[in-house]
């Protein structure tokens, strides 16, 4: 489900795109016409807006906000960069670069619309040549840059640092050194300090590297780690978001003064200048180390702080994109009351009411059941806003469980510390001869899931919600009976902070009334399996795949996909019903989000087909192309589809995993998606750059795909494919599976460089534009452009 790829930037952290803006801009002090000493003249801009979209094209536009609003429209430039965000652990999520723009253009009465460039400098110059309004990224203010364009009130301040491997050289002091390499990213700042850097130490020695496709941070330190004398610049603020996660790695020096981030504008606009400012003046409060917790302080400060848990209900990224049933009824909560909402995520170890009683929050909740255990550790609760059955979870390698005369025998493994270990025991207490294991305190509820499902684990007791979910995307697991009523669950206060539970409650009652409510719970806790059985039952052939065939191979050859790859990824994602919309806004046939599709050339709404058919492939290509050249092309593919439907960042992040499980990272069956189901446990997300993923569900995505392409492909076997898939997925677990004897067909590799036809496959007739690429094929001439990315600057 491209559901989808909204790409917040979070002010204090970088990610994969910010990589490209801040090593390339946020310290950058050139001239937005010149190149490194000055001497080189810019190329013309790029920009990315390859298709011809009926409902915007962009445009020339030099005025102030006037003729900005007579337009209707305001432009935000952005860098072209790769898509994902780091989880923003602590922070106050309504400031975030993304959010902030969409908030200015709302209160300016005006649409928003992205546009993205290849470099700073030609996002600088697009604005000075009235191409954007308004360069909005991590920006550091300059002298050439304030003679230049009109810069907006400071939104954050930053520094950079050194930063090495964990045994890497004293970095403590920018005097010791001594003989190592100081590599930064070509074309910015860093460059300049780092030659700073080495004519105070001769023996060191620079190294400038060119942004790569894949390039992150996790990669520029797993880099670092592999040598003893490499070093690099980073900025302080990005150094702090990776230490949420990570910590093998070393700070240093700071080699800056404090800089400035900021945003840009033209430099007559002084009517823009001053809304922007006001409004920033606005957003961008702090809330004090110490402060109450009751409605009148919350409201003086304008912030209200949230703990909770990075999980599967509570909070966590999925394409980019924050949600989870208490971050979107907390971020309700706040703007009802128009408050900046904090967002706190507690570690997995450590209790929410600790967190609350210590003062470090205002309200906790993360599906938490309102218990009278709780209510005596100090806390009160709000009404509860659901109430959740709790319901057996049982591997299906062993004998099914259905009523609870099945339990007899049986052995539940519970999570240590929670409500399920009562309810065991009251099974116990009716006559059920069932066993009880407690598991050890450090393991955690997603462990135990994955424990049953891979058999090292009878069964066990969850959430109904979970149970029902988890057994619909994993073949391995069995949804069994309800073993109790339903229980309700709340949002904690500290006791007697009767203000805020008021205000609390008032909002809960009206809320749960709405059909906004209801739709979140349908989208949080019911499953939706696709009927991938379904379809295949009904196939025929000779028939259409899909009513949308004809609209697919156009797509699909325009960007070299096999189409029927496409009409299978279609059915995975909305059952051929171009009409559909997901609670949280992706649209149409291939369920894109309207900010990624705006982002690639066609604005909402998606609905209808040949729209939304282009906007999700074009999305997809662009997706295959973030990956480096060791990833084969069948593994490219499978990454791509996992990476559509999680986002890339969870993509990366199990690469990373997989690589410190001793899994090859390059292969996605039996390797990569063993280590995304992993990151569904705290003990491997809390280390992951964008936390936690419910890594079964990319995992079904794919297997689903994969089975439904392959009946296709042998319903039409004089087709060209794709690839010659050598592997077949099982069903169920990852890590049984064998090769199939690949389909007769020929292989389709222009995208990597040539066309390699196989010998029962009929000849193509070679067509016009086309050049000889290797010894036994064909391909089109290859674009050397930047690919247009689906997010905004970082």
């Amino acid at each position: 489900m491209v559901e989808k790829h909204s790409h917040s930037i979070l002010l204090f952290t970088i990610t994969v795109a910010a990589i490209t803006l801040l090593f390339t801009a946020g310290c950058d002090n050139r001239d937005p016409k010149s190149e490194k000493t000055g001497a080189r003249a810019l190329k013309t801009p790029r920009e990315y807006h390859v298709e011809k979209d009926t409902r915007f094209e962009n445009y020339t536009e030099s005025g102030d906000l006037k003729a900005i609003k007579k337009r209707g429209t305001i432009r935000f430039i952005t860098l072209a960069a790769n898509e994902g965000d780091l989880l923003p652990r602590a922070a106050i999520v309504t400031q975030l670069h993304y959010e902030l723009a969409t908030d200015l253009a709302k209160r300016l009465k005006l649409t928003p619309r992205w546009l993205a460039a290849a470099s700073p400098e030609q996002a600088l110059q697009m604005i000075q040549s009235g191409r954007a309004d308004v360069f909005t990224g991590n920006l550091t203010r300059t002298k050439q840059r304030e003679q230049k364009f009109a810069l907006s009130e400071t939104i954050t301040r930053s520094r950079q640092q050194l930063v090495s491997g964990v045994n890497g050289p004293d970095i403590s002091n920018p005097s010791k050194l001594g003989d190592v390499i100081i590599s930064v990213m070509e074309g910015s700042t860093y460059a300049a300090t780092a030659e700073e850097l080495q004519r105070k130490n001769p023996t060191a020695r620079m190294e400038m590297r060119a942004l790569q496709p894949d390039d992150t941070v996790d990669n520029i330190l797993d880099s670092l780690n592999q040598s003893n004398n490499l070093v690099t610049v980073i900025d302080s603020n990005i150094v702090e978001g990776v230490k949420s996660y990570r910590d093998d790695f070393k700070t240093g020096a700071f080699v800056s003064e404090e800089e400035d981030i900021v945003w840009a504008m033209r430099k007559d606009s002084p009517e823009l200048k001053l809304r922007i400012n006001n409004f920033l003046t606005r957003k961008m409060v702090t809330v004090p180390k110490e402060r109450k917790a009751d409605w009148a302080t919350i409201k003086k400060s304008r912030v209200i702080r949230f703990l909770t848990y990075n999980g599967p209900t509570s909070y966590f990224m999925w394409k980019g994109v924050l949600m989870g049933f208490d971050y979107d009824l907390a971020k309700k909560f706040a703007d009802k009351h128009d408050l900046e909402l904090e967002l706190v995520v507690v570690p997995h170890d450590e209790a929410l009411i600790d967190w609350l009683k210590a003062g470090r929050g205002d309200f906790a909740g993360a599906s938490t059941t309102i218990t009278d255990q709780r209510k005596s550790q100090g806390v009160d609760f709000s009404i509860p806003y659901i109430a959740m059955p709790e319901q057996i979870l049982s591997s299906s390698s062993k004998p099914p469980i259905h009523s609870l005369q099945d339990l007899n025998g049986r052995t539940l493994t519970l999570r240590a510390f929670t409500i399920f270990e009562d309810i065991a025991k009251s099974l116990q207490k009716s006559g059920i001869q069932v066993k009880i294991e407690i598991a050890a305190p450090e393991v955690s509820y997603e462990r135990i899931v994955n424990m049953v499902a891979e058999g090292e684990a009878d069964a066990t007791i969850v959430d109904a919600s979970a149970a029902e979910v988890s057994a619909s995307l994993r073949d391995e697991l069995l949804a069994g009976p309800l073993v109790s009523g339903p229980l309700p669950q709340g949002w904690m206060v500290i006791k007697g902070n009767e203000s805020l539970l008021k205000k609390m409650n008032a909002f809960l009652t009206r809320y749960k009334k709405s059909s906004e409510y209801a739709k979140k719970v349908g989208f949080y806790f019911k499953p939706n399996k696709q009927g991938t059985e379904k379809i295949l039952a009904r196939l025929r052939p000779g028939e259409a795949l899909s009513p949308y065939d004809k609209l697919v191979k156009q797509s699909a050859s325009e960007h070299e996909f096999d189409w029927r790859l496409i009409v299978a990824q279609m059915w995975q994602e909305s059952s051929f019903n171009p009409k559909a919309e997901s609670p949280v806004g992706a649209q149409g046939l291939l369920q894109v989000m309207p900010r990624t599709a705006e982002e690639v050339g066609y604005p909402p709404p998606l609905f209808e087909p040949v729209r939304g058919i282009k906007a999700g492939v074009k999305y997809l290509d662009w997706i295959r192309n973030r990956f480096p050249g060791n990833v084969n092309l069948e593994n490219r593919l499978w990454f791509s589809l996992a990476a559509y439907n999680a986002g890339i960042g969870h993509l990366y992040d199990a690469q990373r995993t997989a690589k410190a499980l001793n899994l090859d990272p390059n292969v996605w069956f039996d390797n990569v998606e063993v280590a995304m189901l992993k990151l569904s446990e705290p003990r491997y997300f809390k280390n992951a750059r964008y936390g936690f993923v419910r890594g079964a569900e990319p995992v079904q995505y794919v297997r689903n795909i994969s089975k439904l392409y392959r009946a296709y492909t042998a319903l039409t076997p004089g087709e060209v494919a794709l690839i010659r898939l050598l592997y077949y997925p099982q069903t169920t677990q990852p890590r049984h599976s064998a090769p199939i004897p690949p389909f007769r067909s020929s292989v389709l590799s222009c995208q990597y460089g040539y066309l390699r036809p196989s010998g029962d496959a009929q000849p193509r007739p070679l067509q016009a534009g086309m050049l000889r690429q290797s010894a036994d094929g064909f391909c089109r001439p290859q674009s050397t452009a930047t690919p247009a990315p689906p997010g905004p600057a970082r």
